[in-house]
Parts: structure tokens; sequence; C-alpha cells
């Protein structure tokens, strides 16, 4: 990996020219998914293509953010249960997991697989960052005989797909209202800094936002391809998706003003993107309505839909937490605590080529008519 910098300054100086040079070269204007493209994922300098750390659960450690994961390994055990049942209604026997991060699901997973002798034949890790490819690599070393990594998706598939916080991270469009005009944001150079620019546009927001007030929201076109995408290639299977939002209705509620696009360094949150580029994350609340909706579009069922709190209970957090000492059970209330991770987080459940069926983590508390 002798291409990746690491250097901080170094790095935001290298990305900042990468970017800049492009924002001349399209005429001075750059849209705003296409800086959030090359801020996450310009190769070698982009936040998740170089080797600062991300992933962790106190700022010490150089992270900028903790993932369920990572907060307690009762979260994998839980979600491998939910995938075993999967594999075992589609008749499928691999496991597709988009954006490992550090392995850490994936670990959990395949180790209580294991325990239950219930291990797929095969486990595809799709990541486009080959650092974090690296450390994947190490936290699986034992199962090496059984993962996969590929960077590209062949043109037809089977199995299982689980994405924990992979939407998110799709890049967005920005759509501002300033008195009652529709404009597209974007990014220029302010001398040698980014600046915002809106232009006016025929976009809009799926749905009419109410009130006369200014409004900044996003859409959703790139995460909303990539299911279309998967709707293509998966041929007979299902998927999972775990992440933070809201359906349409809550997600452009006219209250709603300032958008949810933020960043995420060093455990902090802020909502200026355009600095400190490739050392921060930067992030926005998936809107579930278009997800479930670009998924119909691509030939699935809509299985399920629900919070992370329910989805983890209906897998058997309860008979988990009885069984776990005093500190794992604090650590794993995290993933279900309303104020935590529980009621923000949400769960989606897809199928394609098979008899739709209620997967056991949407028995109780289903919301699909929030969508």
């Amino acid at each position: 990996m002798r291409f990746v910098t690491t250097e901080p300054s170094s790095l935001t100086s290298a990305l900042q020219s990468r970017i800049a040079k492009e924002i001349a070269a399209v005429g001075g204007w750059l849209p705003f998914d296409r800086f959030m493209e090359l801020a996450l994922y310009a190769p070698g300098l982009g936040y998740y293509a170089n080797e600062t750390a991300k992933f962790g659960a106190m700022p010490e450690s150089g992270s900028d953010f903790v993932t369920a994961p990572e907060i307690s390994p009762i979260f994998g055990q839980l979600v491998a249960s939910q995938l075993r049942e999967a594999l075992q209604k589609t008749n499928t026997h691999e496991i597709w997991e988009f954006g490992a991060g550090t392995g850490a699901l994936a670990l959990q997973i395949l180790d209580e697989l294991a325990a239950q002798g219930a291990l797929p034949q095969r486990y595809t890790i799709v990541d486009l960052s080959g650092t974090l490819r690296a450390r994947q690599k190490l936290a699986l070393a034992k199962y090496e005989h059984l993962v996969r990594w590929v960077d590209m998706l062949p043109d037809a598939m089977e199995g299982v797909i689980i994405g924990n916080e992979v939407l998110d991270a799709m890049p967005v469009q920005l759509l501002q209202r300033t008195k009652g005009q529709w404009y597209e944001r974007g990014v220029v150079m302010n001398g040698e800094e980014f600046a915002w620019e809106d232009r006016t546009t025929d976009l809009r927001a799926p749905v009419d936002i109410g009130g006369p007030h200014d409004f900044l929201t996003e859409i959703h076109r790139q995460g909303e391809a990539f299911i279309h995408t998967l709707g293509e290639r998966l041929t007979r299977g299902a998927a999972f998706f775990i992440d933070y939002g809201f359906g349409e209705s809550e997600y452009y509620h006219e209250q709603r003003h300032m958008g949810t696009l933020v960043c995420h360094y060093q455990h902090q949150v802020d909502s200026d993107p355009l600095v400190q580029v490739g050392l921060k994350d930067i992030t926005a609340h998936v809107n579930f309505t278009g997800t479930a909706v670009a998924a119909q579009d691509a030939g699935f069922e809509v299985l399920g839909y629900t919070t992370q709190a329910y989805f983890l209970i209906n897998c058997g957090l309860g008979p988990k937490l009885d069984a776990a000492s005093l500190k794992a059970r604090s650590m794993a209330s995290k993933l279900v605590m309303e104020h935590e991770m529980g009621e923000l987080f949400k769960v989606i459940a897809l199928s394609k080529g098979v008899e739709p069926w209620v997967p056991q983590g949407f028995e109780q508390g289903d919301r699909m008519h929030r969508l």
C-alpha cells in the first residue's frame, strides 16, 4: 500500500488538490454527491481508502465512530441467527457482507455459526477499501478457507446479503429550497478552500415538503441504484440492511429543515464536510421508503422493516443477556436502548427468487406501515 497517504496534513492537502482539479475540469462546480464520493473513496486518499483509524469505542484509539459489532459481540451473534434462518429458507449456501469494516461482524457471525455447526460454504466480503480488507484478513485468518474478498459483483449471485451501516455511506445529492425555489447544492473553490454554491435544478424530494421556510435535504440516487444493481444480480436469496434512518414521511418532515448530513471525527459530530476532507466520515441517514421502493422495482419482496431493538430482541437477545456478565449486559444494552441505537437504527429485509416468509427478526414490532 505504498501509494496510500497517511500523514494527516499531507493527506488533506493531496485529496484537496485531487478534488480541486476535478472541480476545475468540470467547469468550476461539482455536485455534492461527486464531492462526497471523492472525499470518501478516492483511491489512496479518501476517508475509506486511506490508513487513518476509523472504527473504535474511544477517541484515544484514534478512531472516529463506533459501530454495533465493536460495542458488543452479541450483535453479530444475533445477526448470525437471522442469517442462518435465511440461508435455510432460501436454500442457499453463501453469505455476502458489504462494507465489512474491521471484520468484527464477520468474525462474530462465523464464530456463532461455527458453534451451531452451520457454517456456510462461503463468506464473501465486498469492500472497496484495500486498507480495511487487510484488517479484515487478519481478523478472519482462522476462516481463510471459506472467506474471500471481491471488489466487483458477478453477473449472477445467490445467497444471503448483510450490510451494517453501508447505505448511509452512499453519496447523496443535496437539495436546498430557498424562498420557494429549489437548488442543487454543489462545491466550488474559494481561493484554496472549498465553498458551497447552489444552482437551480429540476430535482425534487420524492414527496412535497410543507411550509414556506428554507429547507435543506438529501436524495439518495446512488443508494437506490445500488439496490437496483443487487436486484439485477441476485437470482435467489435474501438481504438484510441495518442502518440509521427513517421512513419517507419522517425523513422529509417539514421540521427536518437542516437535513441529516453529518460528519464524524474523533467521536465528535459536525455538519461541515468541506473541511478536514479525507480525515472524517461523511454520512446521511437512510430514506428507507426509497430503499423499499427501489427494492420492489428491482424485483425484491420486502419481507419486513423494524427497529434494531425489535430485531435483536426477536433474534434472541433475552437469553444472550441472561447468560452474559454484568459488563457484557451493560454494553449490549446500548444496542437496544431508545436513546442509544435501538430506535434510530432500523433493519429492512428483502428476498428474491424464493417464497416470501416472515423472518424471525421481524416477528414482532414490524413497521412496514411506516414506510
